[in-house]
């Protein structure tokens, strides 16, 4: 009975936090893991004074017109809104133009959280929060 009680509390939890999500986007399909934020990049500069780096150890610094981040090398880019990887970033530190908290699970301590960045290949898209090793709460909000 105990056990019953507790799985239907398991589930009615699971439930609530997708309900709570406000979007199909923000859903974890467990097949094929956490989809990408649907939007296109940022929709416009923006530059003001909460953006400005915190003191923090190993945060993201600015530098010429780019966020700069430490980086898994081979960390896939995600094309917006898909699971499809549009290339790689083998490059570490790479730089970054904005994040995201719209996106699919994907765990750590910014569990929704993506970038927006172009991979090696020239190709635009979304890498996950958990693939950059800097504190990326620096980064404007796309």
């Amino acid at each position: 009975m105990i056990r019953r009680i507790f799985a239907a509390a398991l589930t009615g939890a699971a439930a609530a936090a997708l309900a709570l999500s406000g979007t199909a986007v923000a859903a974890t399909r467990a097949d094929l893991g956490p989809v990408a934020p649907s939007a296109h990049g940022p929709a416009a500069a923006r530059h003001d004074a909460r953006h400005t780096l915190p003191a923090l150890a190993n945060a993201c610094w600015h530098s010429g017109s780019h966020w700069w981040c430490n980086n898994r090398s081979g960390a896939p880019v995600y094309q917006p809104g898909t699971l499809t990887v549009v290339g790689y970033m083998n490059s570490n530190p790479s730089w970054f133009v904005c994040r995201s908290d719209n996106g699919g699970h994907v765990g750590g301590p910014h569990p929704n959280r993506w970038e927006w960045t172009q991979a090696d290949n020239g190709a635009w898209g979304w890498m996950k929060d958990t693939d950059i090793a800097s504190e990326t709460n620096p980064l404007p909000v796309c």
